[in-house]
């Protein structure tokens, strides 16, 4: 499994748009086949701050994401939408891990 965290400061100005933009993009990235997840949430501490979880099923479906023209167009869009570079954590991993803290109650 491949997860991708990004970390994105969007200019204020073009909140409206990002925000239109980022849905039809999780939407098309959600329809890839290789595509475990792809989920965008707004910081509660910083207005216009947005995290981006991917996740794809092994580097053949990572591959064929960025080779998809919604990615291409994305990729040419976003500049235009950020404040300043994004952040990413690229990991390749054998997947899901349960979590040791918690159990579920009987």
């Amino acid at each position: 499994m491949i997860f991708i965290a990004l970390k994105a400061k969007i200019r204020p100005e073009k909140r409206d748009e990002w925000l239109k933009g980022i849905a039809q993009y999780t939407a098309d990235v959600n329809a890839e086949p290789g595509c475990i997840s792809f989920e965008y949430f707004e910081s509660t501490e910083h207005p216009n701050e947005f995290a981006i979880l991917e996740a794809f099923q092994d580097s053949d479906a990572g591959s064929a994401h960025v080779a998809t023209d919604h990615v291409k167009k994305f990729f040419e869009w976003m500049p235009y939408q950020v404040a300043e570079r994004p952040k990413i954590i690229y990991q390749e991993l054998d997947g899901w891990n349960d979590m040791a803290e918690v159990t579920p109650a009987e």
